[in-house]
């Protein structure tokens, strides 16, 4: 009998199933959710492969590989917001969403492939913010937390008070909006929203693991809500003079120095375009001449 590649863990009548390193990427940790009707998964990791747990159901909380890995197991329906549909149906729109250079594009099919057992969901239907499905006796609903994705969302599971907040994950690299599809106003409007649902526990996809109660579930969101405010501060200090985006990314926001990869001069562009927006708007930062800017 194959041995599970994930720890068990219960909260109330919600299982939670831990990847390894504590879900640290390229894991994730999955939920398992059993109504008297039905069993639904929640976000199938690669932990899972090979292992997965029977479903009558799975939901995907949005469009990345570590949280469709396992994915591959289920022949059963699978449900994904409605702004995230197309992704989870097409690896070809998936990887376009990372917004990587062709070769670097090329590479990450073939890590989807071979390294996530990510394939193309045609069969995949939509749902939507408030969508309530009901397990007998247990019912998830739908939380839309745009930001990191357009269709990110979260689930609230009743009557346990569990929150699954999927990638608003609470790690120390703070929120991630470095996608096309991503937006740093949504993220920070999803972290509102996660902050005014009061439950007694709440679920992260990675590392964090599943908080116990709303005051601490709140202290931590602050901290993590902590990071877009460093680097706006981070940044305001580098427009000390007159910089472009390019020099912008080449400073990094985002990744430390020592980090390497095709993925991270797109992402400090992209969340440097948008922190640079968002402090023009305040009037905190002007553009002196074309394409270059400074802290006003």
């Amino acid at each position: 009998m194959p041995t599970t590649a994930y720890a068990v863990r219960r909260y109330g009548e919600v299982t939670v199933l831990t990847g390894p390193e504590q879900g640290a990427y390229p894991y994730a940790n999955s939920v398992l959710v059993r109504g008297t009707a039905e069993t639904l998964v929640i976000d199938p990791s690669l932990s899972l492969v090979g292992t997965a747990p029977p479903a009558d159901l799975v939901l995907v909380s949005h469009a990345h590989e570590d949280h469709v890995a396992g994915l591959a197991d289920y022949e059963v329906p699978v449900r994904i917001h409605e702004k995230d549909l197309a992704a989870l149906r097409s690896t070809e729109v998936m990887v376009a969403g990372y917004g990587l250079p062709p070769d670097a594009a090329e590479r990450a099919r073939t890590m989807l492939r071979d390294r996530f057992h990510v394939r193309d969901r045609p069969d995949a239907t939509g749902f939507e913010d408030g969508t309530v499905f009901d397990l007998g006796g247990r019912t998830v609903t739908v939380v839309h937390l745009p930001g990191h994705t357009r269709g990110h969302s979260g689930f609230l599971i009743e009557p346990d008070g569990f929150l699954y907040v999927a990638d608003i994950d609470l790690t120390s690299f703070g929120p991630y909006y470095g996608d096309v599809g991503s937006s740093l106003t949504a993220f920070e409007s999803s972290m509102r929203r996660c902050r005014e649902i009061d439950v007694r526990w709440y679920g992260t996809a990675h590392q964090k693991g599943v908080i116990e109660g709303a005051g601490e579930f709140r202290r931590r969101l602050d901290e993590f809500a902590a990071v877009t405010e460093r680097r706006d501060t981070a940044l305001l200090a580098f427009l000390d003079a007159p910089r472009t985006v390019e020099e912008i990314a080449g400073h990094r926001l985002v990744y430390r120095p020592h980090v390497k990869g095709s993925h991270v001069d797109p992402v400090e562009r992209r969340t440097a375009v948008r922190h640079l927006n968002r402090l023009i708007d305040t009037g905190l930062v002007t553009e002196v001449e074309k394409g270059r800017f400074r802290a006003t």
